[in-house]
């Protein structure tokens, strides 16, 4: 007797459990891992305003190194992806080995380059004579861990190729608690100042990247994938990866465009501009849970030559990203006399603020479409298209931008030019999406 097919109703409630059962996880260890700059601050703030603004200089430096590198994750989550779906976890492992061998060397040339360049590095970026020693101090130390949280992030995409998003949480928020403890310990207790807290941070890092490898080479050894680097297997990470990291490298300069233009406006305004950036990034987090989702779905998916069921996830999770925008963009407008006092007291920059914030709201839903869609094509292994159409929009966005100044309209003209940013985005993502072109079955691509 031949089992009925499922109802578009059972279908979409078994996308809806998928979505989830990775989603939610993956929410909370992407916001447990900016917690580690926040604790770092937090603690290190009584020590002194130069010891401070050291941290602040080399925290930046440092979150720019890791989050240019995040295809490391990203790459990895996919081509493990396809491997589950095409039932080999033997070879979905020894692809997340390659991936992490890849971090490895990654991070030990970062160290070689930060080690000697450090003080030049800071003074870069515009330290002060007094807050400079302290940044060329934590910058050298937590350097020290920039391989292992490269092995994070590679071993990271492992496990949700493997459509595991728990245990990334679960370490995550002890690394997190890990982290608060031993700065704590090491800054106050140990009397080590900024230092103190650098080593308390490369400690838990170093902590959280052998967790993950003990996990990863127990699934190895279960599974009888080697464990030793293949040159071949590394070379074609990083081949993967390239394109996403111009499309990152680009992403980065778009904000880093934009951060220069509020900067121009003036102090109110870019006072402003951080306000309203760092909801935007703390939106960007949920959003982003539903990307990392569709990563590890579609990558099963396509994997196991089922490209209706990829189509059909893919239409469902954009579906959930323009649901979560709505509801997220009415949070924003309902939480705005909340959440401006929260970063200022200043009238002038509410004010400058409060219209901005607006916008953001608005576009809660194209981001939702944005980052669904970016996940899709992830999770796809469409790399060289993402990289072209992040060049795409920041041609378009870097134009727009420029002319705010010129033609006014403040903070609340910039972030309409970060709208339109996120509009051409989502126009060169939809259009990938509805050709289908993205839809390359089998266990590679």
């Amino acid at each position: 007797m031949t089992q009925a097919p499922a109802t578009p109703k059972a279908v979409r409630r078994r996308h809806d459990r998928e979505i989830v059962a990775l989603a939610v996880p993956a929410f909370g260890a992407l916001v447990a891992e900016p917690l580690f700059v926040m604790a770092d601050s937090a603690i290190v703030g009584h020590l002194g305003t130069a010891q401070l603004a050291g941290l602040g200089i080399a925290s930046a430096l440092l979150m720019t190194a890791v989050g240019v590198f995040v295809f490391l994750a990203y790459a990895t989550t996919a081509a493990v992806a396809r491997r589950v779906g095409a039932g080999d976890l033997r070879a979905a492992i020894r692809q997340g080995m390659d991936g992490i061998w890849l971090a490895l060397l990654i991070g030990a040339a970062v160290i070689a380059v930060t080690l000697p360049t450090a003080p030049a590095l800071v003074e870069l970026f515009g330290a002060s004579e007094t807050a400079a020693p302290y940044a060329t101090t934590y910058l050298r130390i937590s350097v020290l861990g920039i391989p292992a949280m490269l092995v994070v992030l590679a071993a990271t995409g492992v496990l949700r190729g493997l459509q595991d998003t728990k245990t990334p949480l679960y370490v995550a928020v002890a690394g997190f608690v890990a982290n608060a403890a031993l700065n704590v310990g090491l800054v106050y207790g140990a009397d080590l100042g900024i230092a103190g807290s650098a080593w308390g941070t490369v400690i838990a890092q170093v902590g959280m990247a052998a967790i993950y490898l003990y996990v990863v080479i127990r699934g190895a050894r279960k599974h009888g994938a080697s464990l030793r680097p293949d040159a071949v297997g590394i070379r074609a990470c990083a081949q993967a990866g390239a394109p996403l990291l111009i499309r990152t490298l680009s992403l980065r300069a778009i904000l880093m465009i934009a951060t220069a233009v509020a900067a121009r406006l003036g102090d109110a305004d870019i006072a402003a501009h951080q306000i309203v950036l760092s909801l935007w990034s703390l939106l960007a987090f949920a959003l982003d849970a539903i990307a990392i989702a569709g990563q590890a779905i579609i990558g099963r998916y396509l994997g196991a030559d089922d490209a209706a069921g990829a189509r059909a996830a893919c239409r469902r999770m954009v579906q959930w990203g323009v649901a979560v925008g709505v509801v997220l963009g009415l949070l924003v407008v309902a939480a705005r006399p909340l959440f401006l006092p929260l970063f200022t007291s200043d009238p002038m920059v509410q004010d400058t603020a409060l219209p901005a914030l607006l916008v953001v709201a608005i576009s809660q839903p194209i981001c939702g479409i944005v980052f669904v869609l970016d996940g899709v094509l992830m999770g796809a292994g469409d790399g060289p298209y993402l990289a072209w159409a992040m060049i795409l929009t920041l041609a378009v966005f870097t134009p727009a931008a420029l002319l705010v100044p010129t033609f006014g309209g403040g903070l609340t003209a910039l972030w309409a030019a970060m709208t339109l940013m996120m509009i051409m985005r989502m126009l060169t993502l939809w259009l990938r999406s509805r050709s289908g072109r993205w839809i390359v079955t089998g266990a590679t691509r």
